[in-house]
This record gives C-alpha cells, structure tokens and sequence, in this order.
C-alpha cells in the first residue's frame, strides 16, 4: 500500500512539475522580437513555445492566461554587466532580465555561477572571463590578479587561456586614460578570437579607437566614444564595410560624466551622445542596451529600463528600444532558442501591465515574469 501511494505522490508531482511551466497567455499584444501582434495567443507546454495564434484550443485542465490590457514579450538581457556573486543573477531575474554579459571577472567564480543556469529565480550568466589589458592597464584595479599581455605575440595564448576557461566571448580594453594596449595587439586578439570562433568586443573611450578597432574587425564596441562625434559620410561607410553593434552604456556614461564635470570639454554633450546613437540606428548599425553594474552604483534589473529610456531619447522608435534588449542581444551574441516569441523558442517572457510598445516606462509596472515557461519568483 505504501509504495502504490508513493507512487501516485511522484506521478501528481511529476504533472504539476509539468503545469507549473504549460499555459495558454489568451488575447494579448505581443512584441514578438521582431514585430507587434496587436491580439493573439500564446501557448506554452513544457517552458517552449508551441504555438501563437489567434485561436488556440485548449483543454478544460489547461491554464488559462488573461492577456487583456497587457503585453507579452521575450524576456529582457544586459550586453554588459560585471556580476560579483549570484545574488546579482537572482536580482536580474527579478527584473525579467534572464540573460546577462559579464565582460570582466574571475574566471573561477564566474565557472561557479554559470551552473545557475538551471535554476529559474536566475539570470543565464554567459561570461568573458577576464578582460584582455596590460599590466596596471584599466582592469587591473579591481583587488584580484589578472594575467595581461603587452604585445601582439602574446594574443594566441591569451585567446587559448580563455577558450579553456570556456568563456563565451572575448573582452578587450583599450583605454587611454591608464596604460593600454596597442593597436596591433588589439587586431590580433580579434584574429585570434575569431579563430576559436569566439566574437570580440571592445572596451573604448575615443572615437579614433572605436573606428580603428572596427577595422580591424571588432564585432562589438562596449560603450560609445566620449571625446568627439562621427562625421555621418564615415559612419556610413564603416556600416556598409564592417558588421559590428554597439552597447552604448548610456546611464553609465552620463553618470560618469555627472561625477567628472558635465561640462567640461573633453566630453561630447548629452545631446550629442544621443544624436550619435541615433545616427548609428540610422544607417543600420545594432544598438544593444548594457548598464554595466555595479559601475556607478547601477543595479542588476530595474536600471535596465532607465537605459532604455536613454536610448528612447535618441529618437530610435520604441519598438527597435525593445529589440536592443531583447532579439538584437541574444542574436548579436548568439544565443539559441530566446530572445523572441518564436514557436519552438524557449519560454523566456514578461507579461506587464499596459503597453511598453508605446510607453517604456510601462516595464516598471506589475508583470509576471517566465524563465523557461516556470514562473520567476518576485
């Protein structure tokens, strides 16, 4: 009698295992990654995404969803974090913002932190290991030893220490303001980096370095040059010539602006910065959104919408805002299966009161938030 019990506890908590993450979200707006639908429904079975329609069928045990005066979209990712402990993940999660790039760090605790992967109330933690720099270059002042390179013989070691590491990209610092790398050495970290088929993204400061790191192939830049605009014809064809995105870092860029002096000439004005994020948009350059925390006391979720509320004030529409923090990363950086509400796409999702679409400050209200279909704990 005992074991015909036990196993009628294991196969009722094997089928709520199997509810908790199997739904239908009923007559909702829904921004897709790509596209808005202006009322559909999603199906969700076992944390996929195996149908988006209209008209749905569903069973009379199946959970019913009320999507009306909200919406529904991919769940949210940060292009540039630095995250110290898992307490960091968790309160992304919060956020709904279930991927997360670490772009520099000790490569023995980020292998801890990855194996949160699997757990629902955490952000997916995908990591550059420790940044490419030189000795007493910016980097290094962060309290714990970073190996550093100075010269472009040194590249193929680096990159295979960082392969073996298992890192998921490659980070590489150029910044003049402390002892830095050369460009040689850049270009051939990028080689080498592409060689174990791995993308490169740069840490810059100065406009000539982001357009010579560009030339050089870089497929990303990690923040937005401060020091003088992009005139629009050389833009243009470094767009036409070269795929790249850039991670503008906007809230962290102005806070650092804040504490330096805003005005003081050796930075581009508010307004410029803007206008160069909007004329970046304009020629068909991908704008990913990064906040880079805990620089300047930014956190791991909600400061997100405050970045996306930046890169709104550059005149983008709000629907390509949503994408450079949702579709743009995940395909810029490769990621399988999320980013989009997509049958067969994992179900990474917020669903929030009201219309982002139209408002981006609709993300602050209440929202249920999904990783893999089970429901994220608030």
């Amino acid at each position: 009698m005992f074991k015909i019990r036990l196993i009628i506890v294991l196969i009722a908590t094997a089928f709520m295992g199997n509810a908790q993450n199997s739904f239908i979200v009923k007559d909702v707006k829904v921004f897709d990654g790509e596209v808005i639908i202006e009322s559909t429904s999603v199906k969700v079975e076992n944390g996929v995404i195996v149908e988006v329609s209209k008209h749905i069928k569903a069973s009379s045990k199946t959970l019913i969803i009320e999507g009306k005066d909200k919406t529904l979209m991919p769940a949210l990712s940060n292009a540039h974090v630095h995250a110290w402990a898992a307490e960091s993940l968790k309160e992304a999660a919060k956020a709904g913002v279930l991927n997360v790039m670490d772009m520099h760090g000790v490569e023995t605790y980020q292998s801890a932190m990855r194996q949160l992967k699997d757990s629902t109330n955490y952000a997916n933690y995908y990591v550059a290991g420790y940044a490419a720099t030189v000795p007493e270059g910016h980097g290094t002042q962060f309290g714990f030893p970073v190996p550093t390179l100075t010269k472009p013989e040194e590249a193929k070691q680096f990159i295979a220490d960082r392969v073996k590491a298992d890192v998921d990209h490659i980070k590489i610092i150029l910044e003049p303001w402390k002892a830095t790398l050369d460009s040689e050495t850049v270009a051939e970290l990028i080689k080498e980096a592409h060689k174990a088929e791995k993308i490169a993204v740069v840490h810059i400061s100065r406009l000539d370095d982001a357009v010579d790191v560009i030339l050089n192939d870089a497929d990303g830049l990690v923040h937005i040059w401060w020091d003088k605009e992009l005139e629009p014809s050389k833009l243009k064809e470094l767009s036409e010539s070269k795929s790249f995105f850039v991670i503008p870092t906007l809230l962290t860029t102005f806070k650092v602006f804040k504490s330096m002096g805003s005005e003081s000439e050796q930075f581009l004005y508010k307004e410029q910065l803007l206008s160069e994020v909007k004329k970046m948009y304009e020629v068909g350059i991908p704008i990913l959104a990064g906040t880079d925390p805990p620089n300047a006391g930014i956190n791991y979720g909600t400061d997100l919408y405050k970045e996306l509320e930046l890169i709104g004030k550059s005149g983008m529409p709000t629907i390509e805002v949503l994408k450079a923090a949702t579709s743009n990363i995940t395909t810029a950086f490769g990621l399988k299966r999320t980013g989009f509400i997509k049958v067969g796409f994992s179900a990474d999702l917020i669903l929030v009161e009201g219309d982002p679409t139209k408002n981006i400050k609709d993300l602050n209200n209440s929202k249920t938030i999904w990783k893999r279909g089970k429901q994220v704990k608030k």
